[in-house]
């Protein structure tokens, strides 16, 4: 497992994170034994970047019951807030925010946490500031070391450009290259911060792409994928690109891998067998999908009709 380091945190992360929303909102406790399966199993195999949220309903206590006494093997991100923009104002107090710490650290059995991002919040909530102030004054008292915004288009722009955080994860893939196209990527590297990419695989839409082209049915991955799936046929028809010749996950995944500005993408899954995939995927060479990922980076600017990140 290749690792990184962390934009201005200075700690050394694997390239691959373990993103644990799957694990809490569809394994939860009823499926604990294939979560604490996922966990242990990453964590032996190179993972050391977790990342979970206060809202990922189970997710938080499940990583605390399963690998709280290996904490010293991997790097702790969580989030705290609702994980959505249409959220009221009223959800977002500063009075909320440090509960919400508070609650973290206990259901994840640790005394500080690495990692706290503010969890898709809009921009005028930033703005505010009293969900930053509540991240800073956690972060003075030993309860993370540092912060972050997770969010997407002006939200993250606004983030990056505020230099009050240490971190930021937005969405980024074939389907989603918005923070490329509008720099959200190079201006935060520039900041020196921590870039975590999610849904780099983009709910899977090249792969039902693939599917669909040969009449095979396929899975609709999550709210998100309607959009994406819309938007990869019609990169890919343009191209016209024959997506029997390539892996659409190994693509998907390099894809992040191959932006240098990118630290860590992180990938959840409520099945062991795809974690072993994607871990042993991160032991081959990648240069071989340079060509294609460059065109679908092209294409993606040419037909562009507005297409915002998804949060």
């Amino acid at each position: 497992m290749e690792n990184n380091i962390f934009g201005k945190t200075g700690i050394n992360v694997s390239k691959l994170g373990l993103g644990l929303a799957e694990v809490g909102f569809q394994l939860g406790f009823d499926g604990y034994k294939e979560a604490d399966n996922i966990l242990n199993y990453s964590l032996d195999n190179g993972i050391n970047f977790l990342d979970t949220a206060a809202m990922y309903v189970d997710s938080e206590s499940i990583v605390g019951r399963s690998v709280s006494h290996r904490r010293n093997e991997y790097f702790l991100a969580t989030k705290a807030g609702t994980g959505r923009t249409t959220s009221p104002d009223s959800e977002w107090t500063y009075e909320k925010i440090k509960a919400s710490v508070e609650k973290s650290l206990k259901n994840l059995k640790t005394d500080v946490i690495d990692l706290v991002q503010l969890h898709s919040c809009e921009k005028h909530i930033l703005e505010q500031g009293d969900v930053i102030r509540a991240l800073q004054d956690c972060k003075k008292e030993g309860k993370t070391k540092f912060i972050g915004y997770s969010g997407d288009n002006e939200a993250a722009e606004w983030a990056v450009k505020s230099n009050l955080f240490d971190a930021l994860q937005t969405s980024y893939s074939v389907s989603d290259q918005r923070a490329r196209s509008k720099n959200i990527l190079s201006e935060s590297n520039n900041s020196d911060l921590g870039i975590i990419a999610k849904r780099p695989i983009g709910n899977a839409a090249l792969l039902g792409v693939r599917n669909h082209r040969n009449n095979s049915t396929h899975d609709s991955f999550g709210q998100a994928y309607d959009e994406y799936f819309k938007r990869v046929l019609k990169m890919s028809d343009e191209l016209d690109i024959d997506l029997d010749t390539f892996d659409p996950i190994e693509l998907s995944m390099a894809f992040s891998l191959l932006r240098d500005e990118i630290h860590v993408l992180i990938i959840g899954s409520k099945n062991l067998s795809h974690v072993k995939e994607n871990i042993k995927f991160m032991s081959q060479k990648i240069d071989k999908y340079k060509n294609t990922v460059k065109e679908y980076e092209e294409i993606f600017e040419k037909l562009d009709d507005n297409w915002r990140q998804l949060t």
